[in-house]
């Protein structure tokens, strides 16, 4: 099967549904917008293995490019559209990408990408003028709605987040398979979370990020019907479970919180009954959230650990979740090893470097020494983060290892803390890192974002920090708690921690 084979029996069924407006993109209409793309990439040159990249809003247009892009067998890179100009103009250079395709509504940025990489890349804009581009549309629906004569699937090549270091592309080899052929860990999920031609998805998280990107996908691959959010509301996100009965949805951890604080009558007004399946990812789940959600919404909550890389899959559903607190679950695919520093396997419960052995080869595009740090001398590969395994085989998170504060010779992961004061009434986001500390080598930072940020000062800080000391250990507790505004967090949940960081021992050392 697939969207060629649906568009031809449901044609008029919808593939997509933009949330906030209601638009939609038919079967029919979405398999000859894709032919089309790929059409249009054909005529302008790129062959296979070429690349295209581009910085567009949430909506259906991304799904037809890389749609595109799959059926010419290109890889495609989509960028958050939070990045600077300097920054997107690294990840199109340092992609191959050949072709750019920008929104008007970044149309400022978008020139100045322009100006930065010069004619290396061709510039297309969609939705309005930019300054030194091409209008999309035109070009492309009149290009024939026709298969091209020599599909092959194509890959997306996707980027880091950037939150500890410069973003690195994950490049996965081409198959040279048929562009609607699904892989075996694409059927392993679509049978794990039971999508079927009666699913109907919501995704409110952005298109450039991997899950976002690859999940909303899937409900096309088995006929079913994707909901696009343009941009997360909590409140809004539960009308629209309820406005389209979706079956299935994916969340980060920060969507649930905000969910969780709406007030409770705001919350029982809506009807998610129809929902069968939510699942979240991205980042460690505090244990007190994903209580409180399988109160709410039941036992259909499930939560992945998985990377852009494809090194590894675990899994767990609400019920293994409960007799295993705290778990990201056991693998799908791929062996887990957790690992010391000199490479030695370490016993059940000692926490350590995870590493997966099996999985999608992978390599951090133009960074021989990246793929090489990410795998070892037996070829298995890490993310970079630390956990520990149960007895049971059941796999728990406890930070990334870029994170991980030593504090007078103590390891402490900022994530039990974060975790911790998230669940603070007062408290909207927060971030917990290492400063510079004359005695104990580093110390223990929050930097809170409150929901009212009248309470911000030195009543809130001592409210905060005994808050944590009466509930954890007092190494791993803030000696010190300062105020944002708002956190450097992408809409995807990633915080740019190494923001916030950097910033603090840049002025202990000039200091």
């Amino acid at each position: 099967m697939g969207l060629r084979q649906f568009a031809q029996e449901t044609p008029e069924k919808a593939a997509f549904i933009v949330a906030e407006t209601g638009v939609v993109t038919t079967y029919d209409e979405l398999d000859k917008s894709i032919n089309q793309y790929a059409q249009f990439f054909r005529q302008q040159g790129l062959q296979i293995a070429a690349g295209v990249a581009f910085s567009i809003e949430n909506c259906v247009e991304i799904m037809k490019i890389c749609g595109g892009a799959n059926r010419s067998g290109l890889y495609y890179t989509p960028l958050s559209t939070y990045l600077s100009a300097e920054e997107s103009a690294y990840i199109v250079k340092d992609s191959g990408a050949r072709i750019y395709i920008c929104s008007a509504r970044y149309a400022e940025r978008g020139a100045r990408i322009a100006g930065i990489l010069g004619d290396s890349v061709r510039y297309f804009s969609f939705g309005g003028d930019i300054d030194g581009y091409v209008a999309l549309e035109d070009i492309v629906t009149s290009m024939p709605a026709e298969p091209i004569a020599d599909e092959t699937k194509g890959q997306d090549l996707l980027y880091s987040s950037g939150t500890t270091g410069q973003p690195k592309g994950v490049k996965v080899a081409l198959t040279g398979e048929p562009p609607e052929l699904i892989q075996p860990t694409g059927w392993a999920v679509i049978h794990l979370y039971g999508y079927s031609k009666d699913t109907i998805y919501l995704s409110p998280a952005p298109l450039y990020h991997a899950a976002p990107l690859r999940f909303t996908g899937i409900p096309i691959a088995v006929g079913g019907t994707s909901v696009i959010m343009q941009k997360f509301d909590p409140e809004s996100a539960l009308q629209y479970l309820e406005k389209y009965q979706c079956t299935h949805s994916q969340w980060v951890p920060t969507m649930l919180v905000r969910m969780l604080k709406l007030p409770k009558e705001v919350r029982e007004s809506y009807d998610v009954s129809n929902l069968q399946v939510a699942i979240h990812a991205s980042a460690p789940c505090p244990i007190a959230v994903k209580e409180q959600m399988i109160e709410w919404w039941g036992e259909k909550i499930y939560e992945y650990y998985a990377g852009s890389e494809g090194n590894g899959f675990c899994a767990i559903s609400s019920a293994e979740w409960l007799a295993h607190k705290g778990s990201v679950g056991r693998p799908l695919y791929g062996a887990i090893h957790i690992l010391d520093d000199a490479g030695a396997e370490l016993p059940v419960g000692k926490p350590g470097a995870i590493f997966f052995e099996g999985g999608t080869d992978f390599e951090y595009l133009n960074d021989a020494k990246k793929t090489a740090s990410a795998h070892n001398a037996k070829g298995w590969s890490t993310l970079g983060d630390i956990g520990y395994l149960d007895a049971d085989g059941y796999l728990y998170l406890s930070d990334r290892k870029a994170y991980m504060i030593i504090t007078g010779g103590v390891n402490v992961y900022p994530q039990e803390t974060e975790n911790l004061l998230v669940m603070h009434p007062a408290v909207e986001d927060v971030a917990v890192f290492g400063i510079p500390d004359d005695d104990f080598g580093e110390q223990v930072k929050a930097v809170v974002q409150l929901r009212d940020p009248a309470l911000a000062g030195e009543a809130m800080e001592q409210e905060l920090i005994e808050y944590c000391r009466a509930r954890l250990s007092h190494i791993k507790c803030p000696r010190t708690v300062d105020f944002s505004a708002e956190l450097p967090r992408q809409a995807t949940g990633k915080l740019y921690k190494r923001l916030l960081r950097d910033k603090y021992w840049k002025e202990a050392k000039s200091g």
